[in-house]
């Protein structure tokens, strides 16, 4: 018997229907936190844009019908009393749909046209398709009719505010079409392969890539595959100054790569998709500028270095080297030797004040954790949490250095990070509390944030009697579902309140594996456990009310799947050596 590959059923309201490799999504979210009554074609190119509006209408009225819309990796499905209609990806940039029963009125998403804005639609007498050239991302979008009857055309070469679109209904007991993305102009469309086949093999290339990401997935997993799928359909071509295949951190509103996020996903494909893996640590070192900095956000048409984020690459690629199946080469090592120790002396020059020891961020934005409780009184500020991420980067190049047989680099680099630790120690830790210090004041003050206590990435390297305390201070935090981000009795808790409650899956995975490494495992076993049936029960939101679980923000997140990702493999890797060092011999 052939096992079923279609993969998990999930909502289009929660995560978009996509494919890997395309620009585009179908689902109702249109903008930030927007919700449209019908699926939409959401394209991510130039921003996040509303295309088209998918609607099934009812074959006698021709108003709008009411159906119950369906969706796993492969296949989208509406369903009404009349018929269904059915879409599957045929490729990256190509959708094909077809229907039986229910018209679908393809339109506009947005009914006014300008000289700078809007779509324009016409029909194209060369492909015998029609055409919306939408100017917000740049591209066409093609409809040409396989089958069926073009029931009708309206707005076609229509200026200023008009419907626009056609609606195709059945002939000879159903229709078909296919959308495509296209930049100027292509042949016309020529339908190579049955919808059937379409659908069957997107579904094989989802489950290859389940199969790769994750096969050590189990019952007790049961939320890895629809993780593998966030990711998978969150991936998208190069193009524009995505300069490699990259993860998207949603095909929500959150359609960017953030130079810290892109970490976590690559850590959560490194052993099944090595390639992929390095494209997404790489990809913000793609855009480095003179001083060393990352940017802050890659996507498709816009970089933006108006802030930084925190220096976790060391600590990530030391993980990932150790993750990958095939260690990197020289040739690989050297190049992200060189990148790592731009991205580290920009910290050491351009972000420490004349006679500091210890660098500083800006604003709350360079640290991910945008509006935390640590940076209310000042935001210019000294932290140890920055402290601590140096410091594992140095160790790290101090590494990579020995590596490449580059001695005087390793001492240079390994007493760098001696000096940035015990800075942080002598400056910032009063005896029970890590401390943040106003640059320009040089005020200091503790917080309720979880971020004060974020030095226990240090793991082995923090004395043992500084960890203790600072897991004693974590354990403070859990609540039922995970770590909250402020204490939830803090006066500043807020329950939606980004980085000053809820919980967050890049702070778990670093807390987590930082108590892990200092030997705190019954705390880090609880953090993931947690952590894990979160995700199971609530999804894979950008963040979780910390009290109720419930997922806040977009909630197709991909450092939140990768996230679970990684923790579940651990899970199921340490649970697989209890039971084979329990097993009985023979």
């Amino acid at each position: 018997m052939t096992a079923d590959r279609s993969g998990p059923a999930f909502s289009v309201h929660d995560i978009p229907f996509s494919t890997y490799g395309s620009w585009f999504g179908i689902s109702p979210v249109v903008a930030e936190k927007t919700y449209a009554e019908d699926l939409h074609l959401v394209s991510h190119q130039n921003g996040m844009h509303a295309v088209l509006s998918l609607v099934p209408l009812d074959p006698v009225t021709g108003e709008r019908t009411e159906t119950r819309v369906e969706a796993t990796p492969g296949l989208l499905s509406w369903t009404g009393t009349d018929g269904r209609i059915d879409l599957a990806y045929e490729s990256p940039d190509t959708v094909r749909l077809r229907g039986a029963g229910v018209p679908l009125r393809i339109s506009a998403a947005a009914r006014t046209l300008t000289p700078f804005s809007g779509t324009y639609f016409y029909r194209e007498p060369a492909a015998d398709a029609y055409v919306f050239t939408s100017y917000e991302t740049g591209r066409r979008y093609r409809v040409s009719v396989l089958s069926g009857t073009v029931a009708d055309v309206f707005g076609s070469q229509a200026l200023g505010s008009a419907d626009r679109g056609v609606t195709v209904a059945d002939a000879d007991g159903g229709w078909e079409i296919a959308v495509e993305e296209l930049d100027t102009a292509r042949p016309p469309y020529v339908s190579t392969v049955a919808f059937g086949k379409v659908v069957e093999a997107v579904r094989n290339s989802f489950a290859d890539f389940v199969d790769a990401v994750a096969p050590w997935r189990s019952a007790a997993t049961p939320a890895a595959e629809l993780a593998a799928y966030v990711l998978w359909s969150a991936t998208v071509r190069p193009a524009g100054l995505v300069t490699r295949p990259g993860v998207l951190m949603s095909k929500h509103w959150m359609d960017k790569v953030w130079s810290w996020d892109h970490c976590f996903n690559a850590l959560a494909l490194a052993p099944g998709c090595p390639e992929l893996a390095r494209d997404q640590f790489q990809l913000p070192f793609d855009h480095q500028d003179e001083t060393g900095a990352l940017p802050d956000s890659v996507t498709h048409s816009e970089v933006l270095h108006n802030f930084v984020k925190p220096p976790i690459h060391g600590w990530a690629f030391g993980h990932l080297r150790r993750r990958l199946p095939t260690p990197p080469d020289h040739a690989e090592l050297t190049g992200t030797y060189d990148r790592l120790e731009r991205w580290t002396e920009f910290w050491l020059t351009a972000r420490r004040a004349p006679g500091a020891a210890l660098p500083h961020y800006q604003h709350g934005n360079d640290s991910g954790w945008d509006n935390a409780t640590t940076f209310d009184p000042e935001r210019v500020v000294v932290t140890a949490d920055l402290a601590a991420f140096l410091t594992l980067q140095l160790r790290e190049l101090a590494e990579l250095a020995t590596h490449l047989e580059r001695p005087d680099d390793a001492r240079r680099w390994t007493r760098a990070a001696e000096e940035t630790q015990q800075a942080m120690l002598d400056e910032l830790w009063t005896g029970d509390r890590f401390v943040a210090q106003g640059v320009d004041s040089g005020d200091t003050w503790g917080t309720s944030s979880l971020l004060d206590l974020m030095p226990i990435v240090l793991g082995e390297h923090l004395p043992p009697e500084i960890g203790e305390v600072l897991a004693g201070r974590i354990e403070a935090h859990l609540t039922p579902y995970g770590l909250a981000t402020e204490l939830p009795d803090s006066p500043h808790y807020l329950a939606d309140g980004y980085w000053r409650g809820p919980i967050w899956a890049p702070a778990t995975i670093l807390v987590e594996d930082g108590l892990r490494r200092g030997g705190h495992h019954r705390l880090a076993d609880e953090i993931s456990g947690r952590f894990r049936v979160l995700c199971e029960e609530h999804g894979f939101a950008e963040n979780f009310d910390a009290l109720t679980g419930t997922g806040l923000r977009d909630r197709a997140y991909t450092w939140t799947a990768a996230a679970y990702l990684l923790l579940a493999e651990a899970h199921a890797q340490r649970e697989g050596r209890r039971d084979a060092g329990s097993a009985p011999r023979t």
